[in-house]
């Protein structure tokens, strides 16, 4: 295993609303050990743009050593199917 875990994440806040899913997705990575590089979208044409050009259809969006896991759902399956390990 790496000594350093990584983990990319895409997450919307915006002036008015700050995503609850991508604040959850920050905690759960840096409480399983992650060092976080966190892209934040600032406004909703950053955050169409990013859902367009990566073909997804919500944020936040995580990946982990280049790979992506998804969403805050999915994350928590993956790093709970890494805890059974």
């Amino acid at each position: 295993m790496a000594d350093t875990m990584n983990a990319t994440l895409y997450r919307m806040v915006l002036p008015d609303h700050t995503c609850p899913f991508g604040v959850h997705a920050k905690q759960l990575l840096q409480s399983a050990g992650y060092t976080v590089d966190d892209h934040i979208l600032r406004s909703r044409e950053e955050v169409d743009a990013y859902k367009a050009e990566q073909g997804v259809d919500t944020t936040p969006q995580i990946f982990i050593d280049g790979e992506r896991i998804g969403g805050s759902d999915d994350l928590e399956r993956f790093l709970a199917g890494h805890r059974d390990k």
